[in-house]
């Protein structure tokens, strides 16, 4: 497992999201950086142009890199954990790493042009697609890719109209926590957070985020299918306003929302926060730390994160940059990494290289079934995710309007 520090980097940064991510902090509205297309939901196709027809020739030297804190290690964290100064020595391409701390950072600095490749959240993937700022990726051309596990290919956030926008990375599903000593019953379900009469009002807590109102929905999938939302992330108006009704009544259960994970582990810890929303990473740290909790996938399903490789549009290193997204998505790469992050793997055979050889188990990575009610944050826009033509669904600008609402 990684350092708590760079585990508070990565669930701050989420945690802004969506935009949190990632595999997660501000919680207000999407930026004005996110493109027009993307986050009022202007119904555009997606930007047009053949992806790179190789093949992948000699690097031009260097590649410029933005990601989240824990993906691009070089040994400067920990002297053991380096996997760039192998890919600089193979490949020629000198990286050049810039972290973020959200994703609407990520996008503002893809605007602002200079960078190759970037590690994408969800919420980020189609703003940038959108934006015309990255560019389809020829899979054949990345020999990794042949070996991602299916069910996180050609998805939502990661491709549109059957075309391939990056390379997936890894995953994660947002659970259910609760202290073991308040909570001394398991817990399968949602509803103790939800429930206008739950027995833990004020010591429920909720993750500070627009994002988080993809939480609601997915309870309202199974408790109010007549509404019928069937993508969390794809919420007519009539939809929407019930998901924000059943956040204004969960409201008065919350003692404190979270966006940093020090303050919710301790809270759990100690018992002031009793049942909520955890990270399976974070309530590993939480066990290892000795702290009563526990944590499971709700019946209902879940929200969740998968990050993605993508590469600019204008990338004057465009054979550094495959070369780089074929590298960390390896077998042996995405393994270091997935561990160093506390993440599952995306690549099916980095789980026989982990050093700890229950670890894609722990985080269920070849788990299909496990993953089938997971909702992998996306980026609601008025031209409804879920296909519907007949209705507009909110895009997350509105969503990140009605948070900041909530929470004033």
């Amino acid at each position: 497992m990684h350092a708590k520090r760079l585990l508070k980097a990565t669930v701050v940064s989420a945690s802004a999201m969506l935009l949190v991510a990632a595999c997660g902090g501000s919680s207000g509205s999407s930026s004005s950086a996110g493109s027009a297309a993307a986050s009022s939901g202007a119904a555009a196709e997606a930007p047009g142009g053949p992806a790179f027809a190789g093949p992948v020739g000699t690097g031009e030297g260097q590649v410029n890199i933005l990601a989240w804190p824990g993906y691009v290690e070089d040994g400067s964290t920990d002297p053991k954990v380096d996997w760039v100064t192998q890919f600089e020595k193979d490949s020629g391409c000198k990286v050049n790493l810039k972290t973020f701390g959200t994703s609407d950072e990520a996008v503002k600095l893809m605007q602002g042009g200079g960078w190759d490749v970037v590690s994408a959240s969800g919420d980020a993937t189609l703003r940038l697609i959108y934006g015309d700022l990255v560019q389809p990726v020829n899979t054949d051309l990345v020999p990794s890719y042949a070996d991602i596990f299916p069910d996180l290919k050609m998805q939502k956030f990661n491709s549109v109209d059957g075309v391939a926008y990056g390379i997936p990375h890894g995953r994660g599903a947002n659970l259910i926590m609760w202290n073991t000593d308040k909570v001394t019953t398991p817990l399968d379900s949602w509803a103790v957070t939800f429930d206008a009469n739950s027995p833990y009002k004020g010591a429920v807590t909720a993750y500070d985020s627009p994002i988080f109102i993809a939480d609601a929905a997915v309870y309202l999938m199974a408790t109010q299918p007549e509404l019928g939302i069937t993508d969390p992330y794809a919420l007519d108006k009539t939809q929407f306003d019930a998901a924000m009704a059943l956040l204004t009544q969960q409201k008065d259960l919350i003692g404190e929302y979270w966006s940093d994970y020090t303050k919710a582990t301790q809270a759990f810890e100690s018992g002031s926060t009793a049942v909520g929303t955890s990270w399976q990473v974070i309530a590993n740290l939480a066990e290892a730390d000795g702290g009563h909790v526990a944590a499971a996938k709700a019946k209902e399903g879940a929200t969740g994160w998968s990050d993605t490789w993508m590469i600019a549009k204008d990338t004057p290193h465009i054979n550094c940059a495959y070369k780089w997204v074929d590298y960390i998505a390896s077998p042996s790469v995405n393994a270091q990494v997935a561990e160093w992050f506390g993440e599952a793997p995306s690549n099916a055979k980095a789980c026989d290289l982990t050093s700890d050889k229950n670890f894609c188990t722990t985080y269920h990575a070849g788990d299909t079934e496990y993953w089938k009610d997971v909702y992998y944050w996306n980026t609601p826009t008025t031209k409804c995710l879920d296909g519907r033509t007949d209705v507009q669904c909110i895009p997350y600008s509105e969503w990140g309007t009605a948070w900041s609402a909530l929470r004033s």
